[in-house]
């Protein structure tokens, strides 16, 4: 796996997304040193606080192989950073990745916590406004991931894969979560099985919710 891009984007005004009208996704190539930190990369604006970036949200990966499928259905080539990513890395596909898989870049060391979740600011950054529909059914949504070791990153460098090692056998897959999230189930099972991975605290805190509230309306049926 390689790290072929790192990709840094400014606040600016988008059209037809967004209650501020201002949007972090348009990232661009960096070319030197880039620092990663808990929250992310330095000088990348995360506009939409309330949805995205803190801890669990801090790095967006996106991979070249799903980026090929892409251009190749909207029929040009999308350069990295077209998606908002901050990392565009080879050698992976969203489909084969689980919540708790590591990737290393030299010191630095992130653990993805669950996919990209589609929204308006997508559609508006593709000028397509059937692209959030598109992203669900493509089901390559790259990756969010939180810091676990910081450092720097350079792209060029060669990228480690840690594969998820836990309690939760098999691993909750990135492709599981993505479906849960637009077809829930919110079984007893489902969500202790989600709430067992190392998913993002600001799902937790939902999840956790959904199983107390399961609990008493089977308490109060019986």
């Amino acid at each position: 796996m390689k790290l072929v891009s790192v990709n840094v984007g400014a606040s600016r005004p988008i059209a037809g997304a967004g209650k501020s009208g201002f949007t972090g996704i348009f990232k661009e190539p960096q070319s030197g040193l880039v620092s990663v930190g808990r929250l992310g990369l330095s000088g990348d604006a995360i506009v939409d606080t309330e949805n995205h970036g803190g801890p669990d949200q801090a790095v967006y990966v996106f991979s070249t192989e799903d980026y090929a499928w892409w251009s190749d259905r909207v029929g040009r080539e999308l350069a990295p950073g077209t998606f908002g990513e901050n990392l565009t890395v080879s050698g992976f596909r969203s489909a084969e990745i689980s919540v708790g898989d590591r990737f290393v870049i030299g010191e630095v060391v992130l653990e993805v916590t669950g996919p990209r979740i589609p929204c308006g600011t997508v559609s508006a950054r593709m000028k397509d406004r059937l692209f959030v529909k598109k992203f669900r059914a493509a089901e390559r949504p790259g990756v969010y991931c939180r810091v676990i070791r910081k450092g720097r990153v350079r792209a060029g460098e060669g990228v480690g894969f840690e594969p998820y090692f836990g309690e939760l056998d098999p691993p909750l897959g990135v492709i599981e979560d993505f479906r849960e999230f637009f077809e829930p189930h919110n079984t007893e099972a489902t969500l202790r099985r989600q709430l067992a991975a190392p998913i993002a605290v600001r799902d937790r805190v939902y999840k956790e919710r959904l199983l107390l509230e399961l609990r008493s309306r089977q308490a109060s049926s019986q």
